[in-house]
């Protein structure tokens, strides 16, 4: 098993090397769409500052507590910006026929699939996120400890999961109705809600964020561990369990509908 994922691993950096050589031949692209995004979460921040200067507090958390589960949130987000970015192009793939040839290769199928794109401008967000973060957490006289940080990696991670694993099966309704972009943008929009404390929603809303579609575990339930322990929800402590476990349904959605795919029929 380990040296399987020794080669997957070997494997992923060549393709990402080949993709990004590439990539670097657009690189006015590179630079104009990473200035974008950098600047779409910057305006981000704008409205959360002009809110509290309005409202000081926000369901009783403060600037500095939004700015950090904002950061945590922009982390959160970022490796299923960079690493499963393909998604979007998913439907003109199986539109087109050209998802074919995923099958054709003694490859695990997601892996091929993903790994032919990675979008490097995300990068550009973790460093904003951690900037976030920094400036937030200095404000705050958080102490970094090695507890802290690894309690940071490990709730990232989850949360990684959950935002990869929404993604995903949103964009695997391709799969059987072609015209599924609104359902992956519609994905992507309630991902947006992440941002915010879950605790801001009415009693619907924060069920439906908790259990159904459980973006409260994207960036507020693990903040709210690492700013207010005292307050924080007992979902917070199975969160790796919700990661994986969407992740695994997500891959099995994906699964199902890799096996019922049978081209364009043309």
């Amino acid at each position: 098993m380990f040296a399987n994922l020794v080669h997957y691993g070997r494997l992923y950096l060549r393709l990402e090397a080949q993709y990004i050589k590439a990539r670097m031949n657009y690189r006015v692209d590179f630079i104009v769409s990473s200035i974008g995004m950098i600047f779409s979460n910057i305006a981000s921040l704008a409205v959360f500052w002009v809110l509290f200067h309005t409202i000081p507090h926000l369901a009783g958390w403060t600037f500095e507590e939004i700015l950090f589960i904002y950061g945590f949130y922009l982390l959160a987000v970022s490796p299923a910006q960079i690493f499963f970015d393909h998604i979007w192009q998913l439907r003109y793939h199986l539109m087109e026929g050209t998802f074919i040839k995923y099958y054709f290769r003694p490859l695990n199928m997601m892996f091929y699939y993903m790994s032919e794109m990675v979008d490097i401008k995300g990068f550009a967000q973790v460093v904003l996120g951690g900037a976030v973060i920094a400036y937030a957490s200095t404000q705050l006289g958080l102490t970094w400890t090695a507890g802290r940080i690894g309690l940071m990696i490990l709730t990232l991670f989850s949360a990684s999961l959950v935002v990869i694993a929404i993604l995903v099966i949103a964009s695997c309704a391709a799969f059987w109705t072609l015209q599924s972009y609104s359902i992956l943008a519609l994905a992507f929009r309630l991902r947006e809600f992440a941002q915010y404390p879950t605790t801001i929603f009415d009693g619907f809303f924060r069920f439906l964020f908790t259990y159904i579609i459980p973006i409260g575990f994207i960036a507020f339930y693990p903040s709210q561990l690492m700013l207010r322990p005292q307050e924080a929800s007992w979902l917070i402590y199975i969160s790796p369990v919700v990661g994986i476990a969407l992740f695994a349904l997500a891959y099995l959605v994906w699964s199902v509908g890799v096996n019922s795919y049978s081209g364009t029929g043309s």
